[in-house]
């Protein structure tokens, strides 16, 4: 009869239970909590925009996340991190236009870019032409709508900035080896969302999923961010229950002394 009534150290029981359940809950939520942030660490690296080449998609000083990824997945349209010493010592961000094969031109009958043939709708490009008044970029960036045709090595890419008339890309480097194209080698990242000063996923561009290879999926960012938050969800309510608890049994006792 004692050690039955020491288990049950709360009425019929339950407090005993729920302080179990309380203790699991924290201890789930916490090993949620932690490894949702251990995982995102190693699946993603932060990464800050330097220049505006990508506006309006990302603006100069935005915190991106990048997916660590082989160069080899990279697809039409995907927003990557390279590094290209023909280009810079630094890691660059650039679109992705052209993949090995394909034929990269402008302009088509509307002024657009065309793959293969296929005029792209670019919505997210900045395409206005730049006041001439304005100092550009170091190495010129060509004005948006200047012809060109390039056919992509096998292993490279094409790669231009969202905002044409101020990214020196692959159309400044139309005159080097490849023809302004870099190794598929190169990319180390593809950017998934920016995360500051505001938090948005970057959205895959739909004109290059009728493509050959289609558009890449989105990394697991955002089943990171549910594993975190519920992490925490648990946490917080396995804490509160032992707080709760002692307020409501007070509670019941001060009803039943003022009856």
């Amino acid at each position: 009869m004692g050690g039955t009534q020491a288990i049950r150290s709360g009425k019929d029981g339950h407090g005993g239970l729920g302080n179990l359940l309380s203790g699991i809950a924290v201890a789930v939520g916490f090993a949620l909590f932690l490894g949702g942030f251990v995982w995102g660490a190693l699946v993603y690296r932060p990464y800050t925009v330097p220049t505006d080449s990508m506006m309006p998609t990302v603006l100069p000083g935005d915190r991106v996340l990048a997916q660590r990824i082989d160069g080899g997945e990279v697809r039409r349209g995907d927003v990557v991190i390279f590094t290209d010493s023909m280009w810079s010592d630094l890691p660059m961000v650039k679109r992705v236009v052209g993949i090995g094969g394909d034929t990269v031109k402008c302009c088509g009958a509307g002024g657009e870019l065309t793959v293969n043939g296929t005029a792209l709708d670019e919505p997210y490009a900045d395409l206005t032409r730049p006041d001439p008044g304005l100092a550009m970029p170091p190495g010129q960036a060509p004005a948006p709508g200047t012809p060109f045709e390039v056919t992509v090595p096998e292993g490279n890419l094409f790669l231009l900035g969202d905002r044409r008339a101020a990214s020196v890309d692959s159309r400044s480097h139309l005159q080097d080896a490849g023809q302004g194209t870099v190794p598929r080698s190169t990319v180390s990242a593809r950017v998934d969302a920016v995360a500051w000063p505001s938090m948005a996923m970057l959205e895959r561009p739909r004109t290059y999923a009728a493509l050959p290879g289609g558009i890449s999926p989105h990394g697991p960012l955002r089943l990171q961010l549910v594993t975190v938050a519920a992490g925490a969800a648990l946490v917080l309510l396995g804490a509160a229950h032992g707080p709760v608890v002692r307020l409501l049994g007070r509670g019941r006792r001060e009803r039943a002394g003022a009856s």
